[in-house]
């Protein structure tokens, strides 16, 4: 029978696998309480789209037979976990919730599977993901919607809105996603969990791609969201390293988390922008973060200046991320937008008009923006000898209502009463994306009973750094909090 003890499933996976090595739990009984939420609650939500039940219970059987000599296979033996449904898992589709690949399998794993496999974990199945994962929704004519479970109205995130569905409601105990235009963080933010945009090539994305072989591009990264700080630095230690050929020649340490004492500790909040407003919520929840650190002894500094006008900052970003996403794209759809790109008035600095000149750039006009991607990570180099992290809003508002047909560059946010572009997120998701920086979204406060969720970013290869602050913030501010109405 499945485990009464309704808290395992507000348990993180570092104390759920403490657990099981102490004997105070099966992993047969943990599975079988994570089965039974799915089976009770998932319909609603339908943020697991594909379940291997026997399959799991089979290998729970086989990881307690293990315990029970004493021994186990890694950090995370016989706890259960998912993963976000683009990742390739050896004999499982990986649609990308395209209709023309539902008798797609997979011929191996993808390497942060294989990382969590030979950590000892038991993959219960998927989560669902927007049409090739480029949305903050999710929804596909494949899978059909999965909702917010603070809020059925509500969008989940995208495009790892599926994982952080499932985390908030027990349905596993760690996830895996990725992100290029905040697909970790958003959702991690709309669902009131934690999520950690790793620096960009620290962890490897081989098996997240529509085909094998495929190369890296120049912005999307692979990283964890959890329900609590201590899993996401406990995932960034596994699935962090060189991968294939590369292992050959290099290995990545990550720095330790080298955060000073707090009356040393210099931390720097953003609380909103000029040209690219939030609502009064998230304002309230930064500002109250930021007092919280003052408290415990750290000097914060309010909206400093960052390495680049925010308005330049969102147009190179929007450059860089369409550039990367591009490729994704049939040549000859790719081809047919030239003659809009080229038709465009050259003063048209509006988001349907970014997003065409950066799919349609030329290779010159890419490197060009590159050099000043350059310059911009040597801005933020400057930028946090000054400060040891920043922490910033991930979207101007909290979980949207869900969107259908208007065509993506229309839709809006209602930001204090004011329709505003969605594509202001861009600006925000930028921060750390367009530099190559690590980013920790951590639950921060709520409004309107929905979560809302800040992100903490700090210099490249400091993942651990910003996820110590995320973890004090956890405990001297505010945690994981489970949506109300599923006990």
């Amino acid at each position: 029978m499945p485990d009464t003890d309704t808290a395992l499933h507000h348990l993180g996976a570092t104390e759920l696998a403490r657990r099981l090595r102490r004997g105070e739990l099966s992993s047969r009984a943990l599975v079988e309480h994570c089965l039974d939420r799915i089976a009770r609650f998932n319909p609603a939500l339908n943020a697991i789209v594909l379940l291997r039940e026997a399959e799991a219970l089979a290998q729970a059987d086989a990881a307690d037979a293990v315990l029970r000599t004493g021994r186990a296979a890694g950090p995370l033996h016989g706890v259960p976990v998912t993963i976000k449904e683009c990742f390739d898992w050896t004999g499982t589709p990986s649609t990308f919730g395209r209709p023309s690949r539902v008798g797609h399998r997979a011929a191996a794993d993808a390497a942060v599977v294989e990382r969590m496999v030979a950590a000892g974990a038991i993959l219960l199945g998927k989560t669902n993901v927007p049409l090739d994962l480029a949305d903050w929704q999710t929804f596909n004519d494949v899978h059909g919607e999965t909702v917010n479970p603070w809020n059925a109205s509500r969008s989940p995130g995208g495009s790892s809105g599926g994982s952080a569905a499932a985390l908030a409601l027990g349905f596993s105990a760690l996830e895996v996603g990725s992100d290029n235009s905040g697909s970790i963080r958003i959702p991690a933010h709309f669902c009131g969990v934690y999520g950690h945009k790793p620096t960009w090539g620290v962890v490897p994305v081989r098996g997240h791609a529509l085909e094998p072989g495929l190369p890296a591009d120049d912005v999307n990264v692979v990283g964890p969201l959890a329900r609590t700080a201590d899993d996401l630095a406990l995932a960034m230690r596994l699935f962090a390293g060189a991968d294939g050929t590369a292992a050959r020649g290099w290995t990545l340490t990550l720095p330790e988390p080298d955060l000073p004492p707090h009356s040393g500790r210099r931390i720097a909040v953003l609380t909103g922008d000029a040209d690219f407003p939030v609502d009064a919520g998230t304002t309230q929840a930064a500002r109250a973060v930021a007092a919280r650190l003052q408290d415990l002894g750290a000097t914060v500094t309010i909206d400093p200046p960052l390495p680049l006008p925010s308005r330049e900052y969102y147009e190179l970003f929007l450059a860089l991320a369409r550039g990367s996403t591009s490729f994704r794209r049939d040549r000859a759809a790719v081809a047919a937008l030239g003659p809009a790109a080229a038709a465009l008035h050259p003063d048209d600095r509006g988001y349907e008009a970014l997003m065409l000149r950066g799919l349609t750039q030329s290779h010159r006009e890419w490197l060009e923006r590159n050099a000043e991607r350059e310059r911009l990570r040597a801005g933020w180099e400057a930028f946090f000898t000054r400060h040891d992290l920043l922490i910033a809003p991930v979207s101007p508002t909290p979980a949207f209502p869900h969107i259908r047909d208007v065509p993506k560059p229309l839709h809006t946010l209602l930001v204090d009463g004011r329709q505003r572009p969605m594509a202001d997120t861009y600006f925000w998701i930028g921060l750390a994306s367009a530099a190559n920086l690590p980013s920790t979204t951590l639950p921060a406060g709520e409004a309107g009973g929905l979560p809302i969720g800040l992100q903490v970013i700090g210099p490249e290869y400091a993942d651990l750094r910003c996820i110590a602050l995320a973890r004090e913030l956890e405990r001297a501010h505010r945690g994981f909090v489970p949506p109300p109405g599923f006990e």
